[in-house]
């Protein structure tokens, strides 16, 4: 399995409403401009919307390995972060959340 990681920093932090972040190292390589998550009250929650804007960072094929490989993953795994996060945060107290 190849190995993933990375380092990101908090760049603004503004609850309840935004946080920003950076990626300033990563593996593979990435030109990684901004991180957003923004959350607005609405009825019976709370709407998330998770903003990201990079590039692999490898010359001359970095756009193209981002849109065939990248960004389907990332978008993947955000929305597989929100997922889970909506079904532990609609379990009742002391309980197990319903099957989504």
């Amino acid at each position: 399995m190849a190995h993933r990681w990375f380092s990101e920093r908090i760049t603004r932090y503004d609850p309840p409403y935004a946080t920003e972040y950076v990626v300033d190292r990563s593996l593979p390589p990435s030109r990684h401009e901004l991180g957003r998550m923004t959350f607005t009250e609405v009825d019976g929650g709370t709407h998330v919307r998770w903003t990201t804007r990079a590039e692999v960072g490898i010359p001359l094929l970095g756009g193209l390995l981002t849109r065939l490989f990248a960004r389907p993953v990332i978008t993947r795994t955000f929305r597989n972060i929100l997922d889970a996060a909506a079904t532990a945060l609609s379990a009742p107290p002391g309980g197990t959340a319903p099957a989504r």
